[in-house]
């Protein structure tokens, strides 16, 4: 069956549902995703019910309300040649502020702490193009669902999507914060019931939860920041091994069935960015004005076959789509055990550490040029669709474009650190610095183009990023996977 948390919804939304396998058709809107804004609080008292429904808004934060920022005039990492000249040009324009400030208590007196940093969105301007646009041949189901079955073992948490924080993610027994979690993934290719070639994809997956101790003190370029509510023994403490739990009678915390959904775009190395084709924007129905449709969005990158890493996006979409609130925001790093038939029970390597013991990336890494190998996937729509093949697969015809160019990423404008008591301004807030390389981003452009994007970067200077955007229509516009390369190079570009 599928499981709920593919198809979230509140207690007010049981009469309409919506995720994963679901579209909503959105009528014409002059103005979408106007505003970006974050809940007080993205956890309630009983985090566990989180792993299969999103969360309620509670109202208003006890500072300013909810907290707002305006579309931005940059994309985050999608932005060509053209629009990177059009803003050296013309030069940053003029915002309005909303009432996005946060107050951070004061630093702890022994200076130790975690280096906790979001910031402004990394442009990226095209230096030189290796290949211009070529057609891709789609990637096959098949090869596909190969590529993710089996067994997966992996550590997972959760963020704070306003300052990027590790948040609990559970409560243990004595009622303490819970800030890590093993999980075992069980997944496999279900034959049709017609014997034909197995169409969806089953995944179970069981978890663990661990560590009171919250996120260990990072220091970064010589500066310190402090902990929240982390115990001071944590600094020191070992966690136990993913093998000294019995994944055989512990929870469910998921448990689903993939297809060949519309908002679906795969690739055959197992990597994939799922979620709806429609968001439900336009005109506000006063009778519904309660009602805010939410969505996962979850994309996975995958790193050498056999690991892979699952950023999920819970956003709510509320006022006909102008105002955008980010609820959560999950990662998942998975490494492959053995084939879903054999569970390999024996003393298997097992190399990933919890994200609490996992130092974060910074942008001077990211920074600099790089070579990019993209391909994207657009949907067709409207009369180009051919409707028979549309029936046919049940799901959204895509056509693959591959593209390979020298790009070089700027330094990102207001990066925080989260430290000393003081009101920071959220405005130009867009990308959360998390621990393993990560990196999670949700953004506006100055055209009303909503970009949701995960990276992964490793220390060998490679980047891994999947996009996905959404047009001011609320359709599902293009999905971007890339590989990107650093340069390590001193010697000047050959002419």
């Amino acid at each position: 069956m599928s499981s709920p948390s593919l198809r979230i919804a509140t207690a007010a939304h049981q009469q309409r549902h919506l995720g994963f396998n679901h579209t909503l058709s959105p009528s014409a809107a002059q103005n979408l995703f106007t505003s970006l804004s974050f809940p007080p609080s993205t956890f309630s008292k009983y985090p566990r019910k989180l792993a299969a429904q999103c969360q309620k808004k509670q109202g208003k934060a006890k500072e300013g309300g909810l907290i707002k920022a305006k579309g931005k005039a940059d994309n985050v990492w999608s932005v060509d040649n053209e629009l990177a000249a059009q803003e050296k040009e013309r030069g940053r324009p003029t915002r309005r502020r909303g009432k996005r400030r946060v107050v951070r208590r004061k630093g702890s007196q022994d200076g130790d702490g975690r280096a906790v940093l979001v910031s402004g969105a990394m442009l990226m301007e095209v230096e030189t193009v290796l290949q211009t646009q070529e057609p891709v041949i789609k990637p096959e189901w098949n090869t596909f669902s190969s590529s993710v079955s089996g067994i997966w073992k992996g550590v997972g948490a959760v963020f704070s999507p306003i300052t990027a924080e590790m948040e609990p993610i559970d409560f243990g027994s004595r009622d303490q914060n819970l800030y890590d979690c093993y999980t075992l993934s069980r997944i496999e290719a279900m034959p049709s019931s017609s014997g034909g070639p197995a169409s969806q994809i089953q995944r179970k997956i069981n978890w663990v939860t661990l560590n009171p101790y919250g996120e260990i003190p990072q220091h970064v370029g010589g500066r310190s920041f402090p902990k929240s509510d982390s115990n001071e023994s944590g600094r020191n403490h070992v966690l136990p091994q993913i093998e000294a739990f019995n994944f055989e009678s512990s929870d469910v915390m998921e448990e689903d069935i993939m297809g060949k959904e519309p908002g679906l775009v795969f690739f055959e190395d197992g990597s994939y960015s799922r979620g709806p084709v429609d968001i439900p924007v336009g005109e506000v129905d006063d009778s519904n004005y309660y009602l805010s449709p939410t969505f996962k969005f979850e994309q996975c990158l995958v790193k050498g076959c056999h690991k892979r890493l699952r950023i999920v996006h819970t956003i709510e979409f509320s006022n006909g789509g102008s105002n955008i609130q980010i609820m959560r925001v999950a990662v998942y790093e998975e490494q492959w055990v053995s084939p879903v038939n054999l569970l390999d029970k024996s003393d298997s390597e097992f190399d990933l550490k919890p994200f609490s013991q996992r130092k974060r990336t910074q942008s001077s890494e990211l920074a600099g040029s790089w070579k990019v190998f993209e391909v994207s996937a657009t949907p067709v729509y409207g009369e180009e669709m051919d409707q028979m093949v549309l029936e046919q697969d049940n799901t959204t015809p895509y056509v693959y474009l591959c593209t390979e160019a020298l790009k070089k990423r700027s330094l990102p404008a207001n990066a925080i650190y989260f430290g000393e008591e003081e009101m920071l301004d959220m405005q130009d807030v867009t990308m959360l610095w998390l621990p393993g390389g990560v990196t999670a981003y949700v953004d506006v452009n100055k055209d009303g183009i909503l970009c949701i994007g995960v990276g992964w970067y490793s220390d060998e200077g490679i980047n891994l990023v999947m996009e996905r955007d959404y047009g001011v229509d609320g359709k599902l516009k293009d999905i971007r996977s890339k590989s990107e390369v650093k340069r390590r190079w001193s010697d000047p570009l050959p002419e």
